[in-house]
């Protein structure tokens, strides 16, 4: 026997047997609550799909009359015509690819010497403040990307940069046609060097992070074995943390191939292409949409213009299914070597 408040005696069982009274009435209320979540969890993510498909019905609706007039040759015809209601998508898709292109060729390896540099070979005290700095590169708008491309770096592009590539790439067999023309500044190559410097924090910064996931255990027995840094982070780092360092790639291909204002101030918004090389001005998919979509009233430039933000869609789709499908490859791969 216990002796309660005041010195009243209290049986054990009791607060047992009140706490067995109440079993049922907290089951049911539980049962409730996860009942309500489970369908409110369903709800959002039936959300998304729904916007989703209305996206994609939308744009369809949008891009019918187009689509039905032009057809497939609509990707593959270069003119573009208002007046005459001539249209072809063929020159924004290739700025889009292209620029996308310089920009991972150049984002990839700086991000990469970024995260190996902050996470292996930065003194301790430069590490926060450095990590800081790129992560506050991430936040600032595309605008002022665009006008300090335009205002400063395209003038030093095109009186410095420009005429050394002409000279010494520009020289190279084959490859020579893509490094040869007027120094002008604007223009494809200068578009995706715009674009690099708006990606590298972002991927930068997904590799850091997964860089510092990688178990200290693994590496200090790697660094114990004789294994200099480069062989540390080659056969211990990047092989444990491959998903997520294809992850942070796709995610700035994804912001290269939607990014706008800076791609419209740099690029030159050019719908001729009759030069394959990167020092001509072209034009881009987001470039199109932002210089021309409020001009364009009903009719086919509008039906154009929407095709395409649909075409944009699709590639931005296909690029994304084609990460998941090598990201399952890959976990397929080391669950076989496991």
């Amino acid at each position: 026997m216990n002796i309660g408040i005041g010195g009243a005696p209290i049986r054990e069982g009791a607060a047992a047997r009140a706490l067995t009274m109440n079993l049922p009435r907290r089951k049911k209320s539980s049962a409730i609550g996860d009942i309500v979540f489970f369908n409110v969890s369903r709800a959002f993510a039936a959300l998304v799909l729904i916007m989703l498909g209305g996206i994609i019905v939308s744009l369809l609706y949008g891009a019918w009359p187009s689509i039905e007039r032009f057809g497939i040759a609509f990707l593959f015809r270069s003119e573009w015509n208002p007046p005459v209601e001539r249209f072809g998508a063929l020159v924004p898709i290739y700025g889009t690819l292209v620029t996308s292109i310089i920009a991972l060729l150049i984002a990839v390896p700086v991000s990469f010497g970024i995260a190996l540099f902050l996470t292996e070979l930065s003194p301790t005290w430069l590490r926060r403040p450095l990590g800081i700095a790129i992560e506050l590169l991430a936040g600032i708008p595309s605008i002022v990307y665009g006008m300090w491309g335009l205002l400063v770096f395209a003038p030093l592009v095109s009186e410095y940069l420009q005429p050394f590539v002409t000279s010494t790439l520009g020289q190279v067999p084959g490859v020579g046609a893509l490094f040869r023309g007027p120094p002008i500044g604007i223009g494809l190559l200068s578009a995706g060097i715009i674009l690099a410097i708006m990606v590298i924090p972002f991927i930068a910064s997904v590799m850091r992070d997964v860089f510092e996931v990688t178990p200290r255990m693994l590496k200090e027995s790697a660094y114990g074995l004789g294994a200099t840094t480069w062989e540390v982070v080659r056969r211990i780092v990047l092989p444990y943390t491959k998903v997520g360092v294809i992850g942070g790639i796709i995610l700035g291909l994804g912001r290269a191939l939607g990014e706008t204002m800076a791609v419209t101030f740099v690029i030159g918004n050019n719908n001729v292409l009759n030069t394959i090389s990167l020092f001509a001005p072209g034009n881009s998919i987001t470039s199109a949409l932002a210089n021309e979509f409020a001009e364009a009233g009903q009719g086919m430039y509008s039906a154009a213009l929407v095709e395409l933000g649909l075409i944009l869609f699709l590639i931005t789709f296909v690029v994304l299914a084609l990460s998941k499908i090598l990201l399952m490859r890959l976990g397929r791969h080391e669950g076989a070597q496991t």
